[in-house]
């Protein structure tokens, strides 16, 4: 895998990662918005997956626990128990209900969660529910118009963890769950947005072609393209959003 990255993105070198780092790109701006008093909620978890990376940098952004005060990990999964990204471990038993207070988390991160929720306004109203006033929400999701957005939804869910564990070698198939792509546009988030009283930005990147991976010369190809793609057909969406602010004068 470094070989292709650094025939595609000759900086790979100096660091570790590329110009074109989504991971980079969104935690960086996580970690600006987490103080050291926060606690953060990370949903949808998983086992930790994420922080396989070569590059120290890399890790230590996706390690929001090294800048946060404390890190609650949920999810619908067991398995995510062995999480070694977060302070504690809750187990989501009704995805109607997180097993968390109301008003007792300063920040969400939800990193490639969204496509797998069936109930947006559901999730939606809970992130609201648990977020303090003025709390921040950061999530990472495909583009459902994107090339792996349209392929991903051309595949049957019950092929989808065979087929991503071939193109996605780092991926193991216990960490492929069903998508749903509710909530998979940037209209569709801003909408929910409106909807649920939080205010932010919704915004549209492309990284690296990392589902090209399994071919070298596929890999090099959509490295090359990958920019010249239009702002609507890209792959990836990230969302930063706030709740609304307590009133002048209370008691955080």
């Amino acid at each position: 895998m470094p070989a292709q990255t650094r025939d595609a993105y000759p900086e790979y070198d100096f660091g570790q990662f590329t110009e074109v780092d989504g991971t980079v790109r969104f935690y960086a701006r996580v970690h600006a918005l987490i103080e050291p008093d926060d606690v953060v909620l990370d949903v949808g978890c998983g086992r930790g997956q994420r922080s396989r990376t070569a590059s120290r940098f890399r890790h230590e952004l996706i390690h929001v626990g090294s800048r946060a005060a404390h890190v609650i990990g949920i999810d619908v999964d067991p398995a995510a128990a062995v999480n070694p990204l977060v302070s504690e471990f809750r187990l989501i038993e009704d995805t109607a209900r997180w097993p968390v207070d109301d008003a007792s988390v300063d920040l969400i991160v939800s990193d490639y969660v969204l496509e797998h929720v069936d109930d947006p306004d559901g999730f939606f109203r809970e992130v609201v529910r648990v977020l303090r006033p003025g709390g921040t929400f950061c999530a990472r999701t495909p583009n459902k118009n994107g090339y792996v957005g349209l392929a991903s939804r051309a595949i049957p869910n019950r092929f989808h963890a065979r087929v991503v564990g071939r193109v996605q070698v780092s991926r193991d198939e216990e960490d492929v769950f069903p998508t749903f792509y509710r909530a998979n546009t940037a209209s569709a988030l801003r909408r929910l947005l409106r909807r649920h009283g939080m205010s932010g930005v919704v915004m549209r990147a492309e990284a690296e072609p990392n589902y090209f991976r399994f071919s070298p010369l596929l890999y090099r190809i959509g490295a090359r393209l990958s920019p010249l793609i239009p702002p609507p057909l890209r792959n990836g969406l990230t969302v930063f959003a706030r709740t609304a602010a307590a009133p002048a004068g209370a008691v955080r």
